[in-house]
């Protein structure tokens, strides 16, 4: 069974959202988030994401191919997007889930044979693995500012079934980001 893995960029206050106003000062691809994140994507065979993240990922990585490994490495790797109102991607290698059906269709893809499955943000198609028992790790990584620039819809929070975790690992970067891994609590 492929394990579902949640990547998650966040503020102190739950921004999620902004990421050009507050993320690059914190990272580049040469310090240990730069490593942490390629480790995420190389350990991975598939992509999950909602309409949304892919509307914002197939142009942005797209006009990227061919600069650097990562984004080449976005670019041929097995891509899954949850909606009902995307019908034709013209992104490489990706497929719809679409339907009555898409719990069932997830629940097979994690089923079949391959490697982990990797997903960014926390949306709509998180909160829908997490309440279907599909998710099987989270990881946050918090970045050491507040945004202050964030509305209700660009937060982390999202209203829904009362969830824990268990905290399963922690990497503290010298940038002062930390890495958060926590595993839904069974029961």
């Amino acid at each position: 069974m492929r394990k579902i893995v949640n990547s998650t960029y966040t503020t102190l206050d739950g921004d999620i959202t902004n990421m050009q106003r507050w993320h690059f000062d914190f990272f580049t691809e040469s310090d240990e988030s730069g490593a942490a994140a390629h480790d995420l994507m190389f350990g991975s065979d598939a992509l999950i994401m909602g309409r949304q993240t892919y509307e914002g990922f197939a142009p942005a990585w797209s006009e990227r191919a061919g600069t650097d490994e990562a984004a080449d490495r976005m670019n041929v790797i097995k891509k899954y997007v949850v909606s009902n109102t995307l019908t034709d991607p013209s992104w490489t290698n990706t497929e719809v889930i679409s339907g009555d059906d898409v719990v069932e269709q997830l629940r097979r893809l994690k089923e079949s044979e391959g490697g982990q499955i990797l997903q960014y943000g926390f949306g709509p198609v998180s909160r829908l693995l997490l309440d279907n028992g599909l998710l099987d790790e989270l990881v946050i990584w918090l970045h050491p500012v507040l945004s202050g620039r964030a509305t209700s819809e660009e937060l982390l929070y999202r209203d829904g079934v009362q969830t824990r975790f268990d905290l399963v690992g922690t990497d503290v970067h010298s940038t002062g980001i930390i890495l958060l891994t926590y595993r839904p609590r069974s029961g």
